[in-house]
């Protein structure tokens, strides 16, 4: 598929095919390009948490939507995604990169406050983003959302350490026909409106 189709066919896809599970090759390709994201230092600050089949994936469903919630859920097909990919931030790894001789002089190494942007973060959206692409690209459909108030009992259920810092949830799968959500209507944002040349 061609790059400019990848980005126009991309969407959040709120509902899968349960009776059509990943074979792990093609799940690998998808983290193998997520894998290729940007980063500080080439740190590569990512884990990827994988929940695959529906015994992994109810791990972090009967945490963020026990089943005496899931009646009134607006989106019931997003539980049926064969696959879920949590992307983890690891600032211990830009730190210990910039620890390292050649780039310690930036001071950058002991301290993560002494970063104005939090690189590991950002460069763990890179690596989503690219996850998100792939997706689409492997002809599959996916979500990303957020854990919000779970995110503790989230990764404390899937032992992820606490330095840590999840971005959200991916939800990856063959896609069903949904309902687009509420804020698919709003549209892009004029051009000539996101784009200052020369200054703002």
């Amino acid at each position: 598929m061609e790059f400019t189709d990848v980005l126009a066919r991309r969407r959040m896809v709120r509902r899968f095919d349960p009776r059509r599970p990943l074979e792990l090759p093609q799940v690998d390709r998808l983290l193998a390009a997520a894998a290729r994201a940007p980063s500080a230092g080439n740190s590569q600050p990512w884990h990827f948490v994988v929940l695959s089949g529906p015994d992994e994936t109810a791990r972090l469903w009967d945490v963020t939507l026990p089943p005496q919630r899931r009646d009134g859920f607006a989106w019931p097909g997003l539980l049926d995604a064969p696959l879920l990919v949590l992307p983890v931030a690891d600032p211990d790894l830009t730190l210990g990169r910039y620890a390292e001789s050649d780039k310690a002089g930036s001071g950058l190494g002991a301290d993560p406050d002494a970063w104005a942007v939090p690189y590991w973060l950002t460069d763990t959206a890179f690596a989503t983003m690219l996850l998100l692409a792939a997706a689409v690209d492997e002809g599959l459909g996916a979500c990303f959302f957020g854990l919000f108030r779970h995110e503790r009992e989230v990764m404390a259920a899937l032992g992820v350490p606490e330095r840590c810092r999840p971005l959200g949830v991916v939800a990856i799968g063959h896609p069903l026909e949904d309902r687009p959500g509420r804020s698919a209507d709003r549209g892009r944002r004029p051009f000539d409106e996101v784009v200052h040349r020369g200054g703002w």
